[in-house]
């Protein structure tokens, strides 16, 4: 969870059309007669002359943990003549309730109440926009698909249209173990948090108390679903994108998580759209990295004058897609900026971009067809993917994938000969290839690398899939040892430029720890042909070169003292003698106080275990400390989450302590075995 805002990327405005009202908390009824607590700003004027609203609804704590994150953009919002609500979903933050799993019909219907009370406001017009990151990103499109009428358009960022085949749970039908548990181990600290006493009075502790008892560790609940079932149909407006009539914009990063929604939602959804695909991680484009930032909430300003005021500011005659096309460089941890310029698309998919199809055979990518005359093996070793990078990166250092010859000694590639020419490449690669495996159950796992000339190799895309689910998602079928299947891998949605004397690397393995956990046994595959298709896009300056956007404006940070400075490790550590590797990933995101008093922390450390040759001997361990308090008020929640497997199942403890100041009050332990089903 990581909401760090440099101001040095900012351009602060504090003069705007509209002086700013703020309502620091209210309180809006459901018809349970739970309550969920508001942060509102709107203009001062706004009860005499109403305007239309936009509402952030998300449980990451509006008094505390994005009290700074909100500050730069809802007064910004309210300055130029909008009520911007930011709503603590039920049980979380102040809010009344229990948050019992994300995405939840109730959490979409307390939206839906939400748009409600936000219209019959007086200071409203009856107008309102969703916006949204990641989780406000899911539900903003969730709820847009039940149609209500308030809602006019909606901002969806980082977000996803597929529960199952996109997000931290699963992907390809394989178990996403770097993600999994620990993002769930993050949400059992953050569901174990006190609402704050001076918001809620009295209470705060009997709210507290039934937080910790009733909330369970979502990862049970994830972890019963293997296959894509009604649970996450549910919530997965893929199963129906005609249900989204109002206006969207998809915004998103090449090196987030989260980005191939963008794409098909332009392909998609059959109302109003637009896309915008910058160089960056899982962030705000005004604030995120890599960069270049561009002016995000200008452009939202932009996108809401036209929809919730019909004034035509232009932006609806602007390329259905924009995107960041990044040139090649060397490969980093953490990049400040990506080189590179934007591109634009009329129409998606777009009729300009064609597939280079190479085949793969005798280690070569050959741009004419071959026959692969002797088939080879690909065998996996447990610590590959160990350099692959986080699933998900903020853009924080660590977060990317280090030089990939780390990861192509212990894998099968297939090279191309060096590039004549550029060559641009825009939307989704694939892989088809034609395997067996030794054993019923399996998966491969692709990445596409760009080598410089000196050899370095930087990861440009990757994919993933679970070998019993080559026909289908929801009823997958273990494999017959040595039988051989023909099946597609879609890598993940990419930019990129190639430049003439690099070469494309596609590199093939059946493991890819800690992204993917391990099949049961060691296996091998037998590889007897395939190809390597790439969506070439040709350059076009007569509309590439006419996409520009403003420097990023916000409104002033919201100050805070720094008690105790962030940290952040990223290590591994290999036994030669054993074979056990361990990647940690540390973050101690330090101590702040902000101007209402509240003093916050998270510390956060994950590890990833496992032996060379060994596929169940596999572990992570996820544990969280958080910290927050005012003042005598302090609380403290300890979280400790572990998975591991046999042959048989998934094992999954996890243990949760809280504190008031130095006296544990509460401590609870979760366990739990569930069956492996062609996982």
């Amino acid at each position: 969870m990581v909401f760090n805002i440099k101001e040095s990327m900012l351009h602060i405005k504090t003069a705007y059309p509209h002086a700013i009202r703020v309502i620091e908390n209210t309180w809006i009824p459901m018809a349970d007669g739970t309550q969920l607590a508001a942060h509102i700003w709107l203009p001062e004027d706004a009860t005499a002359h109403p305007v239309p609203a936009i509402l952030e609804y998300i449980p990451y704590r509006k008094n505390d943990f994005t009290a700074r994150r909100d500050s730069i953009r809802h007064p910004y919002f309210a300055g130029h003549g909008y009520a911007c609500v930011r709503v603590d979903m039920r049980g979380s933050g102040d809010s009344d309730g229990i948050l019992y799993d994300e995405y939840l019909p109730q959490e979409q219907a307390d939206g839906l109440a939400v748009l409600t009370w936000i219209a019959e406001q007086p200071w409203c017009t009856g107008k309102v926009g969703i916006i949204g990151k990641s989780w406000g990103g899911f539900n903003g499109l969730q709820i847009a698909a039940h149609r209500p009428p308030q809602l006019k358009a909606v901002i969806t960022l980082c977000s996803t249209d597929d529960r199952y085949a996109d997000d931290v749970h699963y992907m390809g039908g394989c178990l996403l173990a770097s993600n999994m548990l620990w993002w769930a181990s993050i949400m059992l600290a953050y569901n174990a948090l006190p609402p704050d006493p001076n918001v809620v009075g009295e209470r705060w502790r009997t709210m507290w108390l039934e937080r910790m008892t009733k909330t369970p560790p979502f990862v049970e609940a994830w972890m019963q679903h293997q296959h894509r079932d009604a649970f996450w149909q549910q919530g997965s407006i893929c199963e129906d994108y005609a249900a989204i009539t109002c206006p969207v914009f998809a915004v998103g990063g090449w090196v987030d998580g989260y980005t191939n929604t963008i794409p098909r939602l332009l392909a998609n959804l059959p109302g109003p759209k637009l896309g915008l695909i910058g160089p960056w991680g899982h962030e705000y484009p005004e604030v995120a990295v890599p960069g270049p930032q561009i002016g995000f909430l200008q452009e939202c300003l932009r996108f809401w004058d036209y929809w919730l005021k019909g004034i035509d500011t232009g932006i609806m005659q602007e390329p259905l897609l924009r995107a960041w096309m990044p040139e090649s460089t060397p490969p980093q941890t953490v990049y400040t900026d990506r080189p590179g310029r934007w591109v634009g698309e009329a129409t998606w998919p777009s009729p300009q971009i064609a597939n280079q199809i190479y085949s793969l055979g005798h280690g070569a990518l050959n741009e004419r067809p071959t026959t692969n005359a002797d088939p080879s093996s690909v065998v996996g070793l447990q610590t590959h993917g160990l350099y692959s990078g986080v699933w998900c990166p903020f853009g924080q250092a660590g977060d990317l994938p280090s030089d990939q010859r780390y990861e192509d000694g212990l894998a099968t590639c297939f090279t191309s000969a060096p590039l004549a020419e550029r060559m641009e490449i825009l939307g989704f690669p694939t892989v088809t290839v034609t395997v067996s495996a030794d054993q019923p159950n399996a998966l491969l796992a692709v990445r596409l690398c760009d080598i410089a000339p000196d050899g370095a190799s930087t990861l440009v895309s990757w994919g993933m899939l679970n070998l019993t689910h080559r026909d289908s998602h929801a009823q997958p079928t273990l494999l017959k040892p040595d039988h051989p299947y023909t099946v597609t891998v879609q890598l993940n949605a990419i930019a990129h430029a190639l430049p003439a004397g690099h070469r494309w690397r596609i590199a093939l393995s059946p493991t890819y720890w800690p992204h993917a956990w391990p099949s049961p046994q060691p296996v091998t595959l037998t590889l007897y042909d395939g190809s390597l298709s790439l969506p070439v896009r040709p350059p076009r300056p007569d509309t590439d070169d006419l996409i520009h956007f403003l420097p990023a404006e916000a409104a002033p940070v919201m100050p805070r003292e720094i008690l105790r400075s962030e940290t952040r490790t990223r290590t591994i550590e290999r036994d030669l003698i054993s074979g056990l590797c361990q990647l940690t990933d540390y973050s101690d995101e330090g101590m702040r106080r902000l101007p209402n008093g509240i003093e916050y922390d998270t510390i956060g450390k994950t590890t990833y275990t496992i032996v060379e040759g060994d596929p169940l001997s596999a572990l992570v361990c996820s544990e969280q400390t958080i910290q927050i308090g005012r003042g005598t008020w302090q609380t403290r929640i300890e979280t400790v989450s572990t998975m591991s497997a046999d042959t048989e199942d998934f094992h999954i403890t996890n243990m949760l302590d809280a504190y008031e100041g130095n006296t544990r009050v509460f401590a609870k332990t979760w366990s739990c075995s569930i069956a492996r089903d062609c996982t």
